[in-house]
Parts: structure tokens; C-alpha cells; sequence
């Protein structure tokens, strides 16, 4: 029986430093095992898990590519760690470092306010133009001066005209004659009475007032000026007309708007205009009257659109008691739009949006999270409707988003979403980020800031240059000093903000 013993012993011995000498550890018992020293039952092994934390795991001990020898998972430790390869777990203290918080996915009706840029302009449709049918000369100006406010049948010039005159003269031949033969018949009273109404039409045709024929009628005499009126109450707007100035037929020598209604054209921009619709009401804000609100209603909506800007213009019509509204003014139109009935939505911060597909991240529990493709509705100016991929009641992160993909390995993560999981001997997923070479020039810990003079990046079409980056957190910085070359990966988190997500020191064989 002690031969037996001898021989297990020597055989786990052996097996033992064999292990050992090839720098990989044995694989705990499958099963539970009595610990003799402390008589407890020791924990079951259940797999090993990729020490970077890719979604790749070994029912065996092995190593990844880089020598990192992956990291057993027992069953009391299961709990802890992600369910699925597309999970990513943060330690509750980063979590509270990084100051992630969380909000419900509620059911909510989004009711959002449609915002465009707009200016006062006339009401075409009260523009009148004052232009003589005939040719002659300015002999006086009563509104002499632009922007003067006339009122309906003022009088606005005095003008002579040899053809006014001729034509008056006619007329007044005509009907004295008609006058004279009016016990007369046949043919002869029926030409006179054609050429007097003839001879009047010619008048009216020149827009003669009622007021000026009946006068000429009663009389019998020719004036040797007409006097023009404003056709409406209303400001001169444009003034052609001089004293003296010779004018032809058709010339517009005044022009009147009548603003006592005006227009707002808005400029909506192209993703808004399916949301305007015809007499809805809108408020108006002038930067002149900023305790003032008018309101006015959506009236028509342009059939084109501005190339330049990627707008539509939009035209309200306003009231304009007491003249405030000056035709030039700009305008700022706010247009409530209700929406179309409950949906599920997350805030307009909780949405990662790489340009091709848009994320949510979901957090399971106390620092584990999960990122969501997500599929996106209608928005407000909070909060943006979810189609797809979160569930009433998910507590997705709203803010420190972007620090958790800076903290952790989200890009593998995302990368899991596609369904397509790297081998275990293959190299880790490609990155969302950036990469680049480079030495380090100088750190400014107190701004976060490092300026690097980095190689080409290919993926960006970038040549060789120095830039300044800033960092994702403090700690990435401990590995930034002066003088040294490193690996950098880093996002553009706005437009012209880059910012290193991870440092590594940089391969003194690459390029050999």
C-alpha cells in the first residue's frame, strides 16, 4: 500500500514541475475539493478568460499573443464576471470615479419645438405700386420723403401731361356736343354720344379719379395737372419720383406697403420640415422687443430648397399692431410640435453615435454593463425615442459614456455585437479608435494634455506631424512622459478634439 502512495505522489510531482517549466499553471479540479489545511470545500473551476478581457475564453490554461497567461474563473467567482462576451464590467470604485450615472427608459410622449431663423418682410399682397399710364412730368410732391406714412386718398405728386390735357380736351368737346344735340337724332347723336364715351373711357384707362371727371364734367374745363393718391393707408417704401423728373408710361415713381400685417420667412432646416404643417401657430421672438412674444400661423411652405444652407423657407403671417414689426428684422420662430403618442425613450446623452450605427450602453448591475445597438425615433430636446434595443425600465448610462469606453474594453465588446468572435489564437478586435506611433514632447498633467509627434495614420490619412491630444482620465498620463515613444490609440470626441483612450509603450522592433 506505501508503494502505491509513493507512486501518485511521484507522478503529481512530476506533472507538477513540468507545468511549471512550460510557464503555464494546471487546471484546477473540475470538481470541488476538500482543502486540508482549512477543511473547507475549495471552489470549482469553470473556465479561463482572456487577461484583456476579450470575449474569448479556454476550457484549457493557455497564453494570448502577447505571453499574458489567461486568468482562471471559479464558480464563486462567476458572479462577477460578464455573461456573455458582449458584456464589459467596471470596478465600482472606477465607476465612482468616472461618475457614471444611470436613468430608467421611460414611456414618454415627445413633444419637441421645431427652431428656425427667420426675417420681417412685407405682405406682398399689400404692396401697391403707383405707375402713371402715360408719359408726363413731375410738377409737385406732397410725400416727398421715404418711409412717410400715408393715409388712403392722400395726395402723393401732382403731374402734367400734354396727353392728359389732350384727352381732358376731348372729352370735353365731346360732351358739350352731345350736350347740344340732345333733341337731335339719327346717326349724328349716336356718334357724338361714341366719342364722348370713348373720350371718358381713355380717362378712366389712365386711372383719372370719379372724383376729378365729375369735375371736369360739371365744369367743362381742362386742368392742366393731375393730382395722384395713395390706393391705400399704408408707408412709402420707395420713392422714384423728383420734382421736374420727365417719367414714361409704366415707370413706378412710389411705392406703398401696407404694414399693418406682415410676413416671417423662417429658414427650417431640411430633417424638421416633415414636422411643419400648414396653420399650425408659432411663437415669434424679435432680439428689439426681447420681453415680447407675437404669434402668428403657418401659412405656406416653399416648394424648394436652399442648397447652401439645407433649409425650407417657412412663411407665417403676423399682425402688426402699432408697427413694431419692421420689414428686416431678423426673427427667432419657435414652432411647438406634439407628438405622435408614448414611446420608449432614453436621454439625448445616453446615445453613442459613431456615424453608422448608434449605441446605448445598459447596465445590468453594480459595474457590469452592456452595450445596445439601438434603432432611434423622434427627439425632442431631451430625450430621443428608441425603437429598438432597450426595453421600458433598462437603466441605460446618461452620463460618462465615453469614459467607460476610455476605461474599459467596450471596443471588444462592440465588436462582439456583430456576432463574429475572435479565435483564441487570434489577435485582439479591431479597435474603433484611431492608432498611432509616436514620442512624447512634453505633458501638462494640470490641463490633461500631451503634445506628440506621431508617425502617418493611415486610417485617417493623416501624414506625419505634432499635435496636442488630450487624455481620457489622469491615468493614462503616468505612462506619458517626456522623450518616451509609445502606441496610442485615441478617438475624436468633438470636431478637432482628440483624445488618447489607451497608451502602450511602442515596439522597439516594429519597422525592422
Amino acid at each position: 500500500m506505501g508503494v502505491v502512495v509513493v507512486a501518485v505522489l511521484a507522478a503529481g510531482g512530476g506533472y507538477w514541475f513540468g507545468t511549471r517549466a512550460s510557464g503555464q499553471h494546471a487546471p484546477a479540479p473540475a470538481v470541488g475539493v476538500v482543502d486540508a489545511a482549512t477543511g473547507k470545500k475549495a471552489p470549482k473551476l469553470l473556465y479561463y478568460r482572456n487577461p484583456m478581457g476579450l470575449p474569448d475564453t479556454s476550457p484549457t490554461p493557455k497564453k494570448d499573443p502577447m505571453g499574458m497567461v489567461y486568468i482562471a474563473v471559479y464558480e464563486c467567482e462567476a458572479d462577477d464576471e460578464p455573461s456573455s462576451a458582449n458584456q464589459v464590467r467596471i470596478s465600482t470604485e472606477k465607476v465612482q470615479k468616472l461618475g457614471v450615472r444611470t436613468e430608467a427608459a421611460q414611456r414618454r410622449t415627445l413633444d419637441r419645438l421645431v427652431r428656425a431663423s427667420g426675417r420681417i418682410e412685407p405682405d406682398e399682397r399689400r404692396v401697391y405700386s403707383v405707375s402713371p399710364k402715360f408719359e408726363g412730368y413731375v410738377e409737385r410732391l406732397h410725400a416727398n420723403v421715404t418711409g412717410q406714412t400715408v393715409s388712403k386718398g392722400q395726395p402723393l405728386f401732382e403731374v402734367y401731361s400734354p396727353e392728359l390735357v389732350s384727352a381732358q380736351r376731348e372729352y370735353a368737346i365731346a360732351a358739350q356736343g352731345l350736350d347740344s344735340l340732345k333733341y337731335a337724332g339719327g346717326s349724328t347723336l349716336s356718334g357724338m354720344k361714341q366719342l364722348a364715351d370713348s373720350s371718358l373711357q381713355r380717362l378712366k384707362n389712365w386711372d383719372i379719379s370719379e372724383e376729378q371727371i365729375k369735375a371736369l364734367v360739371a365744369s367743362g374745363e381742362t386742368r392742366r395737372t393731375l393730382t395722384f393718391r395713395s390706393p391705400v393707408a399704408g408707408v412709402v417704401t420707395e420713392k422714384k419720383a423728383v420734382q421736374g423728373m420727365r417719367f414714361m408710361p409704366g415707370e413706378s415713381l412710389y411705392q406703398i406697403a401696407d404694414l399693418s400685417a406682415v410676413w416671417v420667412i423662417a429658414d427650417v432646416f431640411e430633417q424638421d420640415i416633415a414636422l411643419v404643417k400648414i396653420g399650425a401657430t408659432a411663437a415669434v421672438r424679435i432680439n428689439a422687443y426681447p420681453d415680447k412674444s407675437f404669434s402668428g400661423k403657418v401659412t405656406y411652405v416653399y416648394p424648394t430648397l436652399q442648397a447652401e444652407t439645407r433649409t425650407v423657407a417657412v412663411r407665417l403671417e403676423l399682425a402688426n399692431p402699432g408697427g413694431l414689426l419692421k420689414p428686416g428684422m431678423f426673427a427667432q420662430v419657435e414652432l411647438p410640435v406634439a407628438g405622435s403618442g408614448p414611446l420608449v425613450t432614453v436621454p439625448v446623452s445616453a446615445v453613442i453615435d459613431s456615424g453608422t450605427r448608434q449605441m446605448v450602453l445598459i447596465q445590468l448591475k453594480e459595474g457590469r454593463f452592456e452595450p445596445r445597438e439601438v434603432k432611434l425615433g423622434g427627439r425632442s430636446d431631451t430625450h430621443v425615442a428608441v425603437l429598438q434595443g432597450v426595453s421600458e425600465g433598462d437603466q441605460v448610462v446618461v452620463a460618462a459614456n465615453f469614459l467607460i469606453d476610455a476605461e474599459s474594453n467596450l471596443k471588444a465588446a462592440l465588436g462582439g455585437l456583430t456576432g463574429v468572435a475572435p479565435a483564441a489564437s487570434a489577435v485582439p478586435a479591431k479597435s474603433v479608435g484611431h492608432q498611432a506611433t509616436g514620442t512624447v514632447d512634453d505633458v501638462d498633467i494640470k490641463a490633461g494634455t500631451v503634445s506628440l509627434s506621431h508617425g502617418p495614420v493611415a486610417s485617417l490619412k493623416w501624414p506625419a506631424m505634432t499635435m496636442e491630444f488630450k487624455t481620457a482620465n489622469a491615468g493614462l498620463l503616468k505612462a506619458l512622459k517626456p522623450g518616451a515613444k509609445v502606441d496610442v490609440e485615441f478617438v475624436e470626441r468633438q470636431p478637432g478634439e482628440w483624445v488618447i483612450t489607451g497608451v502602450k509603450p511602442a515596439d522597439p522592433h516594429a519597422g525592422h
